[in-house]
């Protein structure tokens, strides 16, 4: 069937389509209906099937005779280490873990907070609570005290697992400091904490409340697969919200398991048995779906990598571990080609390994520039597919399904809606807009399987964020348009979206022109205030590594590009180079963050900054254009 067929038998007949998709997932008690309507806006998926996830990402592979297949490999650059884990190693590992936090009074329905770095353990630990039906909140590793306090208190977790350290290239990030700190700060108190001892370092224990991963399990009966109910919330994953506090995103185990499942051939076009890694964190949605739960639910080998894309120990670490493990779909984000671009513009890395294995690389987590794709297509000789997804939806919204059909690339665009979504391209007042115009991005309600079905204790949020500006839809707070053949383009958040003069103009647009430029690595777009026109847009430059060029004259020279390119409307006057911009630890550079510092107006420190001291460099930056006074 082509992609136009499969999204037609979708639309034609969405809960026969998804019901279809269910069959593949092993179910202690089939579902009888795929949706059920609340009301109000409120759905969920397979709600009266009894289903349990890790049997269905572990056991059920090795009672198919596969358990000697590795699931996960582990790559540490960091600490020198590597290690493959089998499915049936996998299987025993986590019922023992299970076993442990059940003999701590774990039951199902109780919360646990996982604290982990990139190691298997992490995995081992969301599979352990999937297993007894106990739902899970991983907050990333090393995040500060204060910000883990206010997870725990939110979620009131029984029990904390978390690990002595994290390893940086070139420092150790002490968790248990950060853990005993949070605790301290939060009115919720768990009842343990369950400490893996790293080699690296050694933490000390609290007395009668943390006890030692290995120690807590000598002994312990391992435990058996408890079914839950398929609305059943198997985590709560926090994402940051713009008042400050922490959105949980709740994903129900049944949609989870049959959306996750129909994703990994018909998008990522893997066959249970290959090799598929995402180069994320497990503190990020992508590590939950694409790390943990998708490649094993599917019966693929799924990679932990510890490391970075560039320093650990060089530009090539993408390309050994893809050669060496024989990746076939390899995801990561677009800002991580970009470094591995600035320090190795022409590839000499890529040439050094055989990299005849790899089938594709998926995009994710910002707008991939066509530039970097292009850069990435000519290097590894494959497909480069850019796709489009959300913490709240937990799968691609829009994705060139290579499993189902190839089909044309758009550069700038993450193609086509899949099976599920019905995107629209709405005016402020909730029409929909003609192909080719900007408006709001939003999905005609019911979301598919996987999705969010609620926040966590947060109805009225929940309706807030998502539901009320376009009553019937779901509000993805991304701004975009679609052509003429179906495809979509996002060009900004909502907010990313400047009014200049009156004409609303694309942040985005401008930074696919500025990263055109030959010496331009990376940039960032924002919109500051101007008395005259409202906002002029603002551009800030990272240089190729070893560039000399005049910043006077590269900036002459990208100002002219967008005047060619995009217009005089665009206004674009401004410009300045920067050595780095400012990040959160997932790769999303902090446009807000550097509008408020522009604009002078007050700003908080966001929690996921990765390095809070570029915030400091882009502040001289901009004083030296005569803003941020």
């Amino acid at each position: 069937m082509t992609y136009s067929e499969v999204y037609a038998h979708w639309k034609a007949d969405p809960e026969g389509f998804w019901m279809e998709a269910a069959t593949a997932i092993s179910w202690d008690q089939a579902p009888t209906r795929a949706l059920s309507d609340l009301g109000d806006g409120l759905y969920e998926w397979f709600a009266d099937a009894k289903v349990n996830t890790c049997y269905n990402a572990v056991d059920r592979h090795v009672e198919a005779g596969r358990g000697e297949q590795t699931a996960i490999i582990y790559d540490s650059p960091v600490t020198h280490t590597k290690r493959e884990i089998s499915y049936v190693e996998l299987r025993n590992r986590v019922a023992t873990l299970a076993g442990a936090l059940r003999a701590k009074g774990i039951e199902k329905g109780d919360r646990v907070i996982i604290y982990m770095p990139m190691i298997p353990e992490a995995i081992e630990a969301m599979l352990a609570c999937a297993r007894i039906g106990a739902v899970h909140s991983v907050v990333f590793g090393g995040f500060a005290s204060n910000e883990l306090a206010v997870r725990i208190d939110d979620a009131t977790p029984k029990a904390i697992i978390a690990a002595s350290c994290g390893i940086e290239p070139g420092r150790t990030v002490h968790y248990k400091p950060l853990l005993d700190g949070a605790i301290e700060q939060a009115s919720h108190k768990p009842d343990f904490c369950v400490i893996f001892q790293r080699e690296q370092e050694v933490a000390e224990l609290i007395e009668g409340r943390d006890v030692n991963w290995h120690g807590f399990q000598y002994g312990v009966e391992p435990a058996d697969c408890v079914p839950v109910e398929g609305n059943h919330p198997s985590y709560i994953l926090y994402t940051s919200g713009t008042t400050g506090q922490p959105k949980g995103v709740i994903r129900h185990t049944a949609g989870q398991l049959v959306a996750l499942n129909w994703t990994m051939k018909n998008i990522f076009n893997v066959d249970p048995g290959d090799v598929f890694w995402a180069a994320s964190d497990v503190g990020w949605v992508v590590g939950h779906s694409y790390i943990a739960y998708a490649p094993l639910i599917h019966g693929n080998t799924t990679i932990v990598f510890e490391g970075k894309p560039i320093g650990t120990p060089d530009a090539g670490t993408f390309w050994r571990i893809i050669s060496e493990h024989k990746v076939k779909t390899f995801f990561t984000a677009p800002t991580a080609f970009r470094a591995v671009k600035r320090e190795d513009s022409k590839g000499e890395y890529v040439a050094k390994y055989d990299l005849s294995c790899l089938g594709q690389v998926y995009l994710a987590g910002e707008r991939a520039d066509p530039d970097t794709i292009t850069w990435a297509q000519d290097q590894l000789k494959v497909p480069v597919i850019d796709h489009w997804w959300q913490t709240e939806t937990g799968w691609p919204i829009a994705a060139n399904p290579l499993g189902i059909e190839t089909l044309p690339v758009k550069l700038g665009s993450p193609a086509v809606p899949m099976p599920g979504y019905d995107v629209q391209i709405l005016d402020e007042g909730g029409h929909p807009m003609p192909a080719g115009e900007l408006g709001a991005i939003a999905i005609k309600l019911p979301l598919p399987p996987g999705t969010l079905p609620n926040l966590w204790n947060a109805e009225d949020r929940f309706r807030k964020s998502y539901l009320t500006t376009f009553p019937g839809y779901y509000e993805t707070g991304d701004a975009g348009m679609m052509d003429e053949d179906g495809y979509l383009y996002i060009m900004a958040r909502t907010d990313d979206v400047i009014n200049v003069a009156g004409h609303r103009l694309s942040t985005g647009a401008m930074e696919e022109v500025l990263s055109g430029h030959p010496d331009v690595a990376e940039c960032a777009v924002i919109g500051v205030a101007d008395s005259l026109k409202g906002q002029v847009p603002l551009g800030f430059l990272c240089l190729n590594a070893g560039c000399s060029r005049s910043h006077a004259e590269i900036n002459a020279e990208v100002v002219k590009l967008v005047r060619d390119k995009i217009g005089p409307v665009a206004a674009f006057k401004l410009s300045c180079v920067v050595d780095r911009l400012p990040k959160t630890r997932s790769g999303k550079i902090l446009r807000g963050t550097m509008v408020s510092i522009a604009d002078g107006t007050e700003w908080k420190q966001p929690a996921t900054i990765d390095d809070p001291t570029v915030l400091e460099e882009i502040t001289v930056a901009l004083r030296a254009l005569g803003y941020a006074m």
